[in-house]
């Protein structure tokens, strides 16, 4: 059984920049879609940033694009979000979540069928 663990979330200024991390265990999740997914206080989890299998196919929600990086590693352990020019509306707990079953990156919560704990970042001055 996979398992998806966070890391790499914290408080961060505006304009400031923070990487975060999951790594799989249990399982491979090479031939999986991984994504990001973050939840606001008082608000609906929201899709952040998808990737396939090879890292080749991303897609990102309107209000990271340009900002935020996904990508994963040679040996797809580790899917990574890079995050940059960060804003206060960024502040939430982040998500890794995998799609066992997909093959072409997905906005919709429903496809992903693994999550982890999550990882609070918060953006204040």
């Amino acid at each position: 059984q996979v398992q998806l663990v966070e890391s790499g979330g914290g408080l961060v200024q505006p304009g400031g920049s923070l990487r975060l991390s999951c790594t799989a265990s249990g399982a491979s999740v090479s031939d999986f879609v991984m994504a990001w997914f973050r939840q606001a206080p008082g608000k609906e989890r929201e899709f952040v940033a998808a990737v396939n299998w090879s890292g080749l196919n991303r897609m990102y929600a309107d209000s990271v694009k340009g900002r935020f990086t996904i990508a994963r590693d040679n040996a797809k352990t580790t899917v990574f979000l890079q995050m940059n020019s960060l804003t206060p509306e960024d502040t939430a707990v982040y998500y890794c979540a995998a799609a066992m079953f997909a093959i072409i990156p997905g906005t919709h919560r429903s496809m992903y069928n693994t999550w982890g704990q999550g990882t609070q970042v918060t953006v204040s001055s």
